[in-house]
């Protein structure tokens, strides 16, 4: 695979890839892999909101995908073998910047407490926030502002 990365929104064709990515990370797994259905990635097609998939030659490399209706990051995963390769901050930038277009002042998301994805979201200006649960930390991002004019 070539360092090529191309970005576009996700199709029905790309669900079995995304599902695979997500079942594929080392943090963040789920316990249960059946709580993630197919058909909740046909939601986040266009019901609910949009996906986006960064792929190279072909090949699916990660996914982002947002949820219109509360304003949050349903899911952000890049396949393991292309960790830290900038894959993850194009397809954040392209969810969030899709819920701010939406209207949305402040997105929400959440992630495992005390991993590389919680130490991700603060470096990329998200602020951290209480514990959602026992596992999950609760990241918030605000609209950025204009620039004000001199």
């Amino acid at each position: 695979m070539t360092n090529n990365f191309q970005y576009r929104l996700a199709t029905s064709d790309d669900i079995a890839a995304m599902s695979a990515i997500r079942l594929a990370v080392t943090e963040n797994r789920l316990s249960d892999p059946a709580r993630v259905t197919l058909q909740m990635y046909h939601d986040y097609l266009d019901r609910l909101g949009r996906s986006w998939v960064c792929e190279s030659a072909g090949v699916i490399a990660g996914f982002s995908a947002a949820d219109v209706r509360d304003g949050s990051i349903w899911a952000l995963f890049v396949d393991p073998a292309l960790e830290g390769r900038g894959l993850g901050k194009c397809l954040l930038a392209l969810a969030a910047d899709y819920l701010f277009a939406q209207g949305h002042d402040r997105i929400i998301l959440s992630t495992g407490a005390d991993t590389r994805a919680d130490v991700f979201y603060a470096s990329q200006g998200w602020e951290r926030g209480k514990m959602k649960n026992d596992i999950e930390v609760v990241y918030t991002l605000g609209r950025p502002r204009p620039p004000v004019p001199d």
